[in-house]
């Protein structure tokens, strides 16, 4: 049996179900490319079925993105395959993954059939899948549940019908690791043709044991993780793909098995995901948070400077993280720059200097000294804009005292023509959002309205991030500025940009009809 383990992240697909606003065709395919960049084997990158968006993007992906197979997830269902076979077409490699409920609780509550029903409708799907592509991965849904003669029954039979990947997911994230254990050890005895495909675990984190049953599964004898970066999902999250990506790197001593991730990206992909998806990292995260690699006792700071694994298992920059800081002025050239996001993982292809450049220069003579988590900010806001939006913030000028009540003026451009509109409210940012408001004339819902900092003290830039609601539906919308202010109207204007292509994109579907 091979001591590789394959890394097959589904935080497009089953992360991105977790989020409060969907992302966009855009932010999903620059973390695409970033979690290309962690050399993971399979990229399940969406649910084509579900939206023309998500078939567009998935579709996007296929055709740009290289290294990884790419992944489309779909029901048992004709429609479903079609749709994810469709939409693969473009990739270099392509995997569908289709999945039935095997558990009793869920074939009689959810889908109201037997096992001999759904094993049926499994091995159509997978047939069917084969004429796509010769990757058909079979999940049983909810597998942690289901008894160990049921799933050798369907698993024997989703091999025969041509499935090489057999996930068995804890879809709620209620079995422990040696229940886990004892499951793929049970399959592995009991299924006459299980060597002709890879078993495959893909656990979430409801009793936090999402890691700790993915790795129990692999010492059993599965060769595949399913896992998502920072482990964003459904609920409590799924499996974090740096977790056990450094357990298998740093214990391999132990384990006897491997992963191909290039850890060193491991960072830099936590931070992109943390960002685009509005989902932050809690400080004490293993591997990539705040604290990872802080030390506060003395004991241990004395320990570390005497000898950095007396209190660190793992460098910093094992996983990525910058290990200096390289403080940059308006005096700081584009070679300078160029140089500097080359270090902390950046590839040319990841921004337009042209636009950095400008942004930077800009926020250099602001605050005079621009910092590393500055330059990447403005990299994920340069990547958020476009010079075709259909509004485009032109200027803010608000103004607020102890003693009255605050007043704001906005300047934009709509459609290309040039509005200014002014209001007033309880603060700077109320009076400015009522201004927005009036020139839309958008009755725009402010769900949740988060302002945090990119660094750290008083040189540090705004970035608020707001969930807005709108004809039913929810967007994300971040802004950055060194004013607070003009961060949160910067991210009013996302919103209202985002609104507008979703409003282009409906119309579009109407005229089709209509034809």
């Amino acid at each position: 049996m091979s001591d590789k383990i394959w890394i097959f992240d589904t935080t497009l697909r089953d992360g991105e179900q977790a989020l409060k606003a969907s992302l966009t065709e855009d932010d999903k395919l620059q973390l695409a490319h970033a979690i290309s960049r962690l050399n993971v084997d399979v990229m399940e990158v969406g649910f084509p079925v579900s939206s023309p968006a998500d078939f567009r993007a998935v579709e996007r992906i296929a055709s740009e993105v290289k290294g990884p197979s790419i992944c489309g997830l779909a029901r048992a269902v004709e429609k479903d395959i079609e749709a994810c076979g469709l939409a693969l077409r473009p990739a270099e490699k392509s995997r569908i993954h289709t999945f039935i409920a095997t558990s009793p609780l869920h074939l009689e509550h959810k889908l109201r059939m037997s096992l001999d029903d759904a094993t049926a409708m499994a091995v159509r799907s997978i047939k069917q899948a084969r004429n796509y592509t010769d990757d058909v991965e079979f999940s049983c849904e909810d597998a942690g549940r289901t008894p160990h003669s049921d799933l050798c029954r369907i698993v024997e039979a989703a091999i025969n019908a041509g499935a090489s990947t057999i996930n068995l997911p804890d879809t709620v994230g209620y079995v422990t690791p040696d229940e886990y254990a004892a499951m793929i050890t049970h399959l592995m005895n009991n299924v006459p043709n299980i060597d002709k495909a890879r078993l495959s675990v893909h656990c979430h984190n409801d009793l936090g044991l999402a890691v700790a049953n993915s790795i129990a599964a692999v010492q059993a004898g599965a060769r595949q993780i399913e896992c998502t970066v920072n482990g964003i999902g459904e609920r409590a999250g799924n499996c974090s793909l740096e977790e056990v990506s450094m357990i298998l790197k740093m214990r391999e001593d132990h384990l006897k098995l491997h992963t191909d991730i290039v850890s060193e990206e491991i960072y830099r992909a936590s931070r992109q995901v943390s960002q685009i998806c509005n989902m932050p990292v809690q400080p004490n995260k293993a591997i990539v948070g705040e604290n990872a690699f802080a030390h506060s006792s003395g004991i241990h700071q004395d320990g570390v400077l005497k000898a950095q694994n007396t209190y660190e298992i793992m460098a910093p920059e094992t996983v990525g993280v910058p290990n200096n800081q390289l403080n940059m002025t308006s005096r700081s050239g584009r070679h300078v720059i160029q140089h500097r996001l080359s270090e902390l993982g950046y590839q040319a292809e990841d921004y337009d200097m042209d636009a950095l450049y400008k942004s930077f220069l800009a926020l250099a003579d602001q605050k005079g000294t621009v910092y590393d988590y500055d330059l990447e900010a403005m990299i994920y806001f340069n990547n958020q804009s476009d010079e075709s939006d259909f509004y485009q913030l032109s200027f803010v000028h608000s103004t607020s005292n102890s003693q009255s009540i605050a007043s704001s003026s906005i300047g934009m451009t709509i459609g290309g023509k040039e509005v200014t509109e002014a209001a007033t409210g309880n603060g700077p940012v109320e009076a400015s959002f009522k201004a927005i408001k009036r020139m839309t004339n958008m009755d725009v819902e402010i769900i949740e309205y988060n302002l945090d900092a990119t660094g750290q003290g008083e040189g540090s830039l705004g970035q608020v991030d707001i969930i807005a609601k709108f004809d039913g539906r929810q967007y994300h919308g971040a802004g950055l500025a060194a004013d607070i202010v003009e961060a949160s109207v910067r991210a009013l204007v996302r919103v209202h940009n985002l609104i507008y292509r979703a409003q282009q994109v409906s119309d579009l579907k109407l005229q089709r009809k209509a034809v």
